[in-house]
């Protein structure tokens, strides 16, 4: 039997392009009753899109820090949104192969996807999920002009540490101390270092940890938390600082989070505290509510209705443009 040598975020991608066929042929079916051809589907999208894996975009704790671009080929001026994705794991486990399907619905609506690996606990302890996504921030404002990626429209987007993460890197600002790390990517050393992060616009949040430090005492402690702290000194002080709901503020970016109100892994009060905060600071938002929905793992009818939310709310910020 041949075995396939693809990439695995290229298998992602192929098997993404069946996926939306098979979407796509079922939507067609119910809209005007006519057959669809599934395969002319996925060639055409297949044929549409670019994919550049293995990029490396920091080096730290010894290993090569990498992410994949995914964008539609377009005409070759166009500006794109971008999105940038952060697979879940409690800090601890996953990777970002296991998230690439997760870019189909963004390459729909016309957007670069940047997929993201960032170190986990076994490499490196907190704070440094966090800044590599910070350097994955910076990483899309020096490659803006090579991949077309419009700055002023750019979201990040990931579940549950990963949403962590998405909230982390949007809402943290672009001077703090974690972005330091980014100094050793500067193209030349000769002159000052500039963070060339741009301002995130809108973060799609799903089922992300927005209080760390309620993870690591008292009645929401979890194991993947506790292991991401180790014995630092100072993690509850760490762990405030690495909380979006410590660095909510007016100006902000727009926030749209999905979670389930029976989650046991990242209680759903962490996404109702959120969306608190951020009425208060007088910062757009949304919280989709899956009544008795978990940690993920949602129907299919559900992604489709919150895609579409999803959808509508960055249209809303102007972040994609509305349908002609």
């Amino acid at each position: 039997m041949a075995t396939s040598t693809l990439h695995t975020p290229l298998r992602a991608v192929a098997a993404a392009c069946l996926l939306a066929a098979a979407f796509t042929s079922t939507a067609s079916q119910a809209q005007d009753g006519a057959a669809y051809d599934p395969l002319r589907t996925a060639v055409l999208l297949g044929h549409g899109m670019a994919v550049e894996p293995n990029i490396t975009y920091l080096r730290a704790s010894g290993q090569d820090l990498k992410l994949d671009v995914y964008r539609p080929r377009g005409d070759g001026t166009a500006r794109l949104p971008v999105v940038l994705n952060f697979h879940g794991g409690g800090w601890v486990a996953g990777n970002r192969e296991s998230r690439a399907l997760a870019a189909l619905p963004y390459l729909q609506m016309g957007f670069a996807v940047i997929n993201v690996q960032y170190r986990l606990a076994n490499v490196a302890l907190a704070p440094a999920a966090v800044e590599d996504t910070l350097c994955a921030l910076q990483w899309v404002g020096r490659n803006a002009e090579r991949y077309r990626f419009d700055l002023d429209r750019v979201v990040t987007t990931g579940d549950s540490a990963g949403g962590h993460l998405a909230l982390a890197t949007a809402m943290i600002p672009g001077d703090a101390p974690l972005a330091n790390q980014c100094a050793s990517t500067e193209p030349t050393w000769s002159g000052p270092y500039q963070n060339v992060a741009p301002k995130v616009k809108a973060v799609v949040n799903w089922y992300g940890i927005t209080d760390v430090a309620d993870m690591l005492q008292g009645p929401n402690i979890r194991s993947y938390a506790v292991a991401w702290f180790g014995s630092l000194p100072g993690r509850t002080a760490l762990a405030k600082e690495l909380s979006p709901l410590s660095h909510v503020r007016a100006g902000g970016p727009a926030v749209f989070t999905i979670h389930g109100d029976a989650d046991t892994l990242v209680p759903y009060a962490h996404g109702v505290r959120l969306k608190s905060a951020l009425d208060k600071a007088g910062v757009s938002n949304v919280l989709h509510t899956v009544k008795g929905g978990g940690h993920g793992g949602f129907s299919a009818e559900q992604q489709v209705a919150i895609f579409s939310e999803v959808q509508a709310f960055l249209r809303q910020h102007g972040v994609i443009a509305a349908p002609r």
